[in-house]
């Protein structure tokens, strides 16, 4: 019993140790991304550049809180995405949209903290995004409890080079809470990412 007792607490540790890994990613590497969208804005429109900090500082805040978590709710997902979408639209204006369908009672449902954040920050990082063609992002969940972050599909001619963090990121945390695989699809004209949604009743945290 003592062996099977000292196994589960080393596989714990380790599995901790591996999501505490991939949590120290995303501060650094949100951080260095925003940072170069505001050193274009300097340089464009410095009045915006003051606002997009203000912003910024906000939603910060919030990385550095909920990223201490190992699951945060769909709905606090949701309403940070809000709040990081406007700091885009400093940046592009009319060239970005954004349409969230996701109904109330699957709001109370689990993910891993800035999921949501990665993805969007992903589609418009990698795709053209202008005012006569808006790159569109979709937000909304399925008949299988999935959350499906869909954008169009048009890839930059010069590709930004990308060790793809945040994909692997999302990835490797559902791998290692033993949840369902990450689903990526492209499309001819769409990239979706399809995410579990996690039941809070159906989900140990004592151990994984």
């Amino acid at each position: 019993m003592d062996d099977l007792l000292r196994s589960r607490t080393t596989k714990k540790e380790s599995l901790q140790s591996q999501l505490d890994s991939l949590k120290a990613q995303i501060n650094p590497h949100f951080l260095f991304n925003s940072l170069s969208a505001l050193s274009s804005l300097v340089s464009e429109n410095p009045k915006q550049a003051e606002r997009f900090i203000e912003e910024l500082a906000s939603v910060y805040r919030y990385v550095l809180q909920t990223n201490e978590e190992l699951l945060t709710t769909l709905r606090s997902e949701l309403n940070f995405i809000q709040a990081y979408f406007h700091l885009l639209q400093m940046r592009f204006g009319r060239s970005v949209e954004l349409e969230v369908s996701v109904d109330e009672p699957r709001q109370s449902f689990l993910i891993p903290p800035l999921t949501l954040q990665l993805l969007v920050e992903n589609a418009v990082k990698h795709n053209t995004a202008l005012p006569a063609k808006p790159l569109l992002i979709q937000i909304y969940t399925d008949q299988h409890n999935r959350l499906v972050v869909r954008n169009t599909l048009r890839r930059k001619q010069n590709l930004v080079p990308s060790n793809r963090t945040g994909l692997t990121n999302i990835k490797t945390k559902y791998r290692l809470l033993g949840q369902p695989d990450v689903v990526v699809q492209e499309l001819d004209d769409c990239f979706q990412v399809m995410v579990p949604l996690i039941h809070e009743n159906r989900y140990d945290y004592t151990y994984h």
